[in-house]
């Protein structure tokens, strides 16, 4: 099936290139590409894409504060965030604003597709660099409220490091329906409903 997307790049000629890039597979359908995230909210709610793909750093507003506003309505569609930064401050920024993944532009070529795979997919995908600092910034905390077992607690850090669910149950050695089960659980314990909402809540009160 056909998803759609919508770019919000001020770099001209990468916005052109993910474009061209998109449209060689004739899964996606580019809606529109802009320079600013000024009308996202109201581009989100006219087109009803299935992904954006949102740089950080843009004139007027920049691509975290856009997805604040766009999660305080719509939670569903999937936000990959196109940057240049690998800091801590703009990893926890775009992440606990709802971000489902996050993507170093240099990695664009080779890895856009499958990141936007990921996320179609349950998953909430980062670049390997990106997701070392989201892990290792976290603190531990064995006595959490949310009474994880074990195998929860192994299935959440794998989720917050942005493995698919089939990414999952590779390195647990589990079936899929047994990762989509757990995880499940573990969306039911933390009182969310997406991966995005899943990470950030672990990042921000520090779970795993």
């Amino acid at each position: 099936m056909t998803k759609t997307l919508l770019i919000y790049e001020d770099n001209a000629t990468l916005r052109s290139g993910l474009s061209e890039l998109l449209s060689l597979a004739d899964e996606f359908v580019v809606l529109k590409a802009s320079e600013n995230c000024l009308h996202a909210t109201e581009d989100v709610r006219q087109y009803h894409p299935d992904i954006i793909l949102m740089d950080i750093d843009m004139p007027g507003m920049n691509g975290i504060e856009a997805v604040k506003r766009i999660r305080r309505f719509n939670n569903e569609v999937a936000i990959l965030m196109l940057t240049v930064f690998e800091d801590n401050k703009n990893v926890f920024d775009a992440i606990c604003a709802g971000a489902s993944g996050y993507l170093l532009k240099k990695n664009v070529s080779d890895k856009l597709i499958p990141f936007i795979h990921d996320v179609l997919s349950g998953g909430a995908p980062m670049s390997p660099a990106i997701a070392k600092i989201v892990i290792s910034s976290m603190q531990q905390m064995p006595n959490s409220d949310y009474q994880f077992n074990d195998r929860e607690k192994e299935i959440l850090v794998l989720l917050c490091k942005g493995n698919s669910y089939k990414m999952i149950a590779a390195q647990t050695g589990l079936a899929f329906e047994t990762i989509r089960s757990y995880i499940k659980k573990i969306y039911e314990k933390l009182q969310v409903h997406s991966a995005t909402e899943a990470v950030s809540k672990a990042i921000n009160e520090k779970l795993v």
